[in-house]
């Protein structure tokens, strides 16, 4: 004998079933029971407890994510300074190697980088609130531009061409820095609405 499967179990649930599983329905002990059990099953569910977040743990959530971002800062800050201080360092008791037709186009690119990272800290973004895509973007480009901070603090002295790698790295960051401004500026923007 065959018996209602699940489909024809909630259509007959919902008045909705065929004219056969009806008929079955009258019939049938086996799917009977499970139509009540099915019945039984729905009523100790909509009897639960609705679940809803403790409003208390928002602050301490805030915070955490707060907390994080200001690592991240800082962290991201502190390399990036100190890829700044290496290369200075070597520009500075190195001077003869890069040679000054470089040498104006690399003092530009820390000039703007310099500017940029002002502009970052007057946008103050660690005290707003973010979407979660910005939140992303901002985090990649904090990353990509530690990789170029690890690069530069990498670069060796002795190197041919290391005035163009130097004035390269430093324009990519120039470019991220303006990426990571911009991302936390449109937020600004967006959040002052």
């Amino acid at each position: 004998m065959m018996h209602c499967t699940l489909e024809d179990l909630l259509a007959l649930r919902d008045n909705e079933g065929s004219s056969w599983a009806r008929e079955h329905l009258d019939g049938c002990d086996v799917c009977r029971a499970e139509l009540d059990a099915m019945y039984q099953r729905v009523a100790r569910l909509k009897a639960l407890p609705p679940l809803s977040p403790p409003r208390s743990r928002w602050p301490a959530i805030r915070n955490q994510v707060l907390a994080t971002q200001a690592r991240r800062r800082q962290r991201w800050m502190a390399s990036g300074m100190a890829a700044a201080a290496l290369l200075a360092g070597v520009l500075v008791l190195r001077p003869h190697q890069v040679t000054p037709a470089y040498a104006q186009e690399l003092a530009q690119a820390k000039r703007q980088s310099a500017s940029l990272e002002a502009e970052l800290q007057s946008l103050d973004p660690d005290s707003r609130v973010e979407s979660g895509r910005a939140a992303a973007m901002a985090a990649a480009l904090e990353d990509q531009i530690a990789a170029v901070d690890a690069q530069l603090s990498g670069l060796e002295g002795g190197q041919p061409g290391i005035g163009q790698a130097a004035v390269d790295l430093w324009r990519d960051r120039v470019n991220l820095m303006q990426q990571l401004v911009d991302v936390h500026a449109t937020n600004a923007a967006y959040v002052g609405l």
